[in-house]
């Protein structure tokens, strides 16, 4: 799968008993998104001097949860703006509608 450029910005936070670590991936950096067999994975990547990457597989049952949770909890606030709410409509109407295809049966 290819590497995608990132044209907003991600920010990534692990917070460990005894260690903290987070990171920042903006527009000179790429990710890369994927469906595999037992859930996705997304993966974050700079390159340069300040090398670091994160990478995070979520199975499918986890997915659907979150997916869930951000549904509820977009209808309980005040809408998103235009300029993110049409981006974010067309790429769920895209995965909606890849789910759809891997659900008819092949002969």
């Amino acid at each position: 799968m290819p590497m995608h450029p990132i044209t907003d910005k991600a920010e990534v936070a692990i917070d460990f008993p005894d260690k903290y670590y987070s990171g920042v991936f903006g527009r000179d950096c790429s990710f890369e998104a994927r469906a595999e067999n037992d859930g996705v994975l997304i993966r974050l990547v700079r390159g340069g001097s300040d090398k670091r990457a994160a990478a995070i597989h979520l199975h499918h049952f986890l997915l659907a949860g979150i997916l869930e949770d951000l549904a509820r909890s977009l209808g309980e606030r005040e809408p998103i703006d235009t300029v993110h709410r049409e981006p974010l409509l067309d790429a769920a109407r895209s995965f909606a509608a890849a789910l759809e295809r891997a659900a008819t049966p092949t002969k």
